[in-house]
């Protein structure tokens, strides 16, 4: 009995223990529950704003030479003399000797020409004094034949004057060309040949190319064409050319040159599927200089800007508030709608739309991480100057 009692009381003990944890579990009140309302989204928002828009079509391309010329030698011959500006960014001057050829062979040439003219114009009055006195003696004579009149001599005597006129012209021509120049006021390009350099004609001396122009080949594509109203093969009415700001960082700084978009392609590039224009800048290293004295330097890429065609009463949102380019995102009533836009023109920093958003509605600027329609949002107001979107012209364009 006493080793009953002394196992059996711990035993029932834990039982005891057991029993009353259990009835405190069962008869324990429930814990009260909490339920929380999603809690909405903060999102940045700006309204949607109405304004008369001028268009402004950004593009970009190469400046080039209106006029660029190989040099190239007429006449065989050891170069004699050389310009100082006969060098890569020479200044050139028309009808300024660049390059003499040796002339001693050409002088003579022209001598002995000259030398064959005098003979030949002795050789005609000789046969129209033949001529004369056979028409004496034969005169009244019937069937006198031509040969007998000496008439064909005559005209081999004028014809071999004539011969020998072209020769003495040939002569001072490729005497002249022993001066080599250039029809027009540019710059030296390259310098292939120098003095003591032996030349054949059709040898290439160098290259340059006219300082009165350049051009811009400038890239358009469709959107850009219709924000632009112009048509493909368009050619501007002189003194009526739109103008085209153009512009690039050269020596640290922004510089800016003014030019005339004064036609357009008359085909589409097959490759590219863009129709080009071509802007003129006159005088591009004097006159048509940048506001810092910049030369709009042939080789040089630079930004364009052109002024399209003016809309007016235009519907405009901020260019971040567009979704995979045709979607934007809004609050309505404190909940995401999201809604298709059709885009008439954009730039980095605003977009025109002609259906989808009506001036007033609030577009969400801000990014949002798995967008649901009809989901809980708090619009946050994004700084945004309204003053500075009415009546104005939209930056950098890039044809929507």
């Amino acid at each position: 009995m006493r080793k009953i009692i002394t196992f059996g009381a711990p035993v029932a003990v834990l039982g005891v223990g057991a029993a009353i944890f259990a009835i405190l579990e069962l008869t324990k009140p429930a814990p009260e529950k909490k339920t929380e309302a999603a809690r909405p989204l903060s999102v940045f928002v700006q309204d949607v704003e109405e304004a008369n828009v001028d268009l402004l079509v950004s593009t970009s391309g190469e400046v080039r030479a209106r006029t660029e010329v190989d040099i190239v030698a007429q006449v065989a011959g050891r170069i004699a003399a050389v310009s100082p500006e006969f060098m890569e960014g020479g200044v050139v001057e028309a009808g300024k000797a660049l390059i003499t050829i040796e002339d001693e062979d050409y002088r003579l040439s022209l001598s002995q020409a000259k030398a064959r003219v005098a003979g030949a114009e002795v050789g005609l009055q000789q046969a129209l004094a033949d001529a004369d006195v056979a028409r004496k003696q034969l005169q009244g004579a019937k069937g006198a034949s031509d040969l007998a009149l000496r008439r064909p001599q005559v005209a081999e005597a004028e014809a071999r004057l004539a011969a020998a006129k072209a020769d003495l012209e040939q002569a001072n021509l490729n005497l002249e060309r022993t001066r080599i120049s250039l029809p027009f006021n540019g710059r030296i390009r390259s310098k292939d040949v120098d003095i003591g350099q032996y030349v054949q004609p059709g040898t290439r001396l160098g290259r340059a190319f006219a300082t009165d122009a350049v051009e811009v080949r400038i890239p358009l594509s469709d959107s850009q064409l219709a924000s632009l109203d112009l048509p493909i093969g368009y050619v501007a009415p002189t003194g009526n050319e739109p103008k085209v700001n153009l512009s690039a960082q050269v020596s640290g700084h922004e510089q800016h040159w003014q030019g005339r978009l004064v036609s357009l392609d008359a085909a589409v590039d097959p490759e590219t599927r863009m129709v080009y224009g071509i802007t003129q800048v006159d005088s591009p290293y004097a006159e048509s200089v940048s506001q810092l004295g910049m030369p709009l330097a042939v080789g040089l890429f630079v930004n364009a800007e052109i002024v399209g065609r003016r809309i007016e009463n235009a519907v405009i949102i901020p260019r971040e508030a567009l979704r995979a380019g045709n979607k934007v995102f809004l609050v309505h009533d404190g909940r995401l709608t999201i809604r298709d836009v059709t885009v008439t023109h954009s730039s980095n920093a605003e977009a025109v739309i002609s259906s989808g958003v009506q001036a007033g509605e609030q577009v969400i600027v801000s990014s949002i991480r798995n967008p649901i329609e009809g989901m809980a949002l708090e619009p946050m107001r994004y700084g945004f100057d309204e003053s500075s979107i009415a009546d104005h012209h939209m930056p950098r364009a890039t044809g929507g």
